[in-house]
């Protein structure tokens, strides 16, 4: 009986050394954590996003009257210079009401001379003379407006440029203001960039830009960018537009490009930066961070801070360079505890 009494007691204790092994381990375990480390100098490259080629400019040209189109002399993509035709529309009925009014401008001013000697002999009362000049300038006025209607069935290019795209074919009627086709200036051309809005603010008029563009081959500096001052109701997005030089017009509209904004806070000075969530405030107004030691225990590290950059933040003091800083997962953390990232 006591050895049977005494096999139970044992029995307990392994089962309740047990339990609080697994108590003890529980408490012991890691907190799975993001973390960062922190870098100095602007070693940190800039954000990439992806970005569409768009002309300087686009001009549609069109004729100002209707009528059937003759033909069209350019293509998609053929490149054009200012005051080059592009297309002729029939002028049949154009050349017929021009031959007219120029009969009517010759009968006018045949007219003229005649009765010009009858003026001057004082033979023929200033009224009637009058008259005989009023309807001179009216011929000779529809003669000029027979002569431009001739005229304005060729087409010619106002701008220099390429072909985008061609919408009205020969024998097609053309329509007063409709786009027979579409000239494009790519002698630069802009990169349009959706930005999200918490980064926009760190992108300013002069940032550097580096745009990498595969179908073209090509990788180029970005110049000046132009910032919308509307987002996108839906996704909460800018338009940036970033001008870039294109002298030998290899960057064609719609292709699409790889745009890396240069982390220029990051390369001015020597503070390093952190995403802002990284950091926190104590009871007393202090600010810290989670840092991650050798042995992969948290603890909180005092540190200043700088000016902010988009959804970062400068780090002036506290800090230094490769250590680690817990970035997503902090709030699960006190002093000391382990962490596993």
């Amino acid at each position: 009986m006591e050895s049977k009494t005494m096999m139970m007691l044992l029995t307990a204790g392994l089962l309740l050394s047990s339990c609080g092994n697994k108590k003890v381990d529980a408490e012991k375990a890691p907190i799975r954590v993001k973390t960062e480390v922190v870098s100095n100098g602007g070693s940190q490259t800039g954000q990439t996003y992806v970005g569409i080629v768009e002309e300087r400019e686009g001009t549609a040209v069109s004729f100002t009257s209707m009528g059937v189109v003759k033909r069209v002399l350019v293509n998609e993509g053929q490149s054009v210079a200012k005051g080059q035709l592009i297309a002729e529309m029939d002028d049949t009925q154009a050349r017929n009401l021009l031959n007219g009014a120029e009969a009517q401008m010759n009968q006018a001013n045949d007219a003229l001379e005649r009765y010009k000697l009858l003026h001057d002999n004082g033979s023929l009362p200033e009224v009637q003379w009058v008259e005989i000049q009023s309807k001179v300038a009216q011929a000779k006025s529809q003669y000029e407006v027979a002569k431009k209607n001739l005229a304005d069935c060729r087409l010619t290019a106002p701008v220099s440029g390429i072909i985008g795209k061609k919408l009205v074919g020969a024998g097609e009627t053309a329509m007063p203001s409709q786009a027979v086709v579409t000239i494009l200036d790519i002698s630069s051309v802009k990169v349009k960039v959706a930005i999200p809005e918490a980064e926009v603010s760190g992108i300013t008029a002069s940032t550097p830009s580096t745009i990498n563009v595969e179908a073209a081959q090509k990788q180029v500096n970005g110049g000046k960018i132009e910032k919308g001052i509307q987002a996108d109701a839906l996704t909460h997005t800018y338009e940036v537009r970033i001008n870039v030089l294109n002298s030998d017009r290899k960057l064609l509209p719609g292709m699409v490009a790889s745009v890396q904004f240069a982390a220029v806070a990051q390369q001015q000075t020597e503070q390093a930066m952190l995403p802002v969530t990284a950091v926190q405030r104590r009871a007393d107004g202090s600010l810290f961070v989670w840092t991650v030691a050798k042995d992969s225990t948290a603890h909180r590290t005092t540190v200043s801070t700088g000016e902010t950059q988009g959804n970062r933040i400068a780090i002036s003091n506290g800090i230094e360079s490769g250590q680690r800083v817990v970035t997503e997962g902090y709030q699960k953390l006190s002093e000391g505890t382990k962490v596993i990232y």
